[in-house]
């Protein structure tokens, strides 16, 4: 990675206390960005910033709920008033829930698809006009591989991911004459935060979590999206197994599809609370 492509540039990152946020928080102001990190969790959020402060960083922290366009919306242009541009937007918050389809609420898609969606939507909302006016400007989505290809046991999620892949790719061709960049991050399994945190409906926690690989140490994680920011990817895929189940979905999706049932065969067998 280049650091000087990202020295002194306006940075904003949603989730930016934990996780892949707070990882590509750290790897930009190492790189000498501006970084406002933003966060639901207003206490972790603070801590977040007060360690890199205290690394010598250049870090402004405020909580956000990004289910709150409004809040949003201040956020982004307070930033782009106070700095005189933004160069960089991370949309990086979101929630997931596991479950099979027939258990999943209402409420749980909502709560999903109104973070991770929606949280989405509004910062491209906010965020576009702005760098659309000043000639310039990356928007960085965070999706996953779910967003990719199907993910069993994971449906709100999903849904929300391939939603975030396609108004990546759209806004992406809008764009392009306009100067904006835009990407769209699809990670593979990473030790984050999320894994730890996501709601299991009528699931043995620990033994889901047993089943599910993680690839990656999350610092790795940032300096390969880094890498694909700096060299304008339509599609960033930063582990090497979201690249393979990606391009086999692509070309052999019976086998995706054979390998889901398997593991959707392991969900059930873990299922609890009938």
């Amino acid at each position: 990675m280049n650091t000087d492509a990202f020295k002194d540039k306006i940075v904003i990152i949603t989730g930016g206390a934990s996780g892949i946020g707070r990882a590509l928080g750290e790897e930009l102001c190492s790189s000498g960005a501006r970084v406002v990190l933003s966060d639901i969790n207003a206490e972790l959020l603070a801590r977040t910033g007060e360690e890199l402060r205290a690394s010598g960083h250049q870090v402004d922290s405020a909580a956000l709920d990004v289910r709150d366009s409004e809040a949003v919306k201040g956020l982004i242009e307070g930033t782009a008033r106070e700095h005189g541009r933004i160069d960089y937007l991370f949309n990086n918050a979101g929630i997931a829930v596991a479950g099979e389809a027939r258990d999943v609420s209402l409420d749980d898609w909502r709560a999903v698809i109104d973070t991770s969606l929606y949280g989405v939507v509004y910062g491209v909302v906010a965020a576009y006009p702005i760098m659309v006016k000043q000639g310039f400007g990356h928007i960085v989505n965070t999706a996953s591989l779910a967003g990719l290809i199907p993910a069993t046991g994971e449906i709100s999620y999903t849904a929300a991911k391939y939603g975030i892949v396609g108004l990546s790719h759209s806004l992406r061709a809008e764009a392009a004459d306009l100067g904006v960049r835009v990407s769209v991050v699809c990670p593979g399994f990473i030790e984050t935060p999320i894994l730890r945190t996501l709601k299991v409906v009528k699931l043995d926690r620990e033994r889901l979590l047993a089943e599910i690989p993680k690839t990656m140490p999350v610092d790795h994680c940032a300096r390969e999206i880094l890498r694909g920011v700096e060299r304008n990817q339509a599609t960033i895929t930063p582990t090497t197994s979201a690249k393979v189940l990606w391009r086999l979905y692509r070309y052999t999706p019976w086998l995706i599809n054979l390998l889901n049932r398997r593991f959707l065969s392991r969900m059930r067998a873990l299922r609890i609370g009938e």
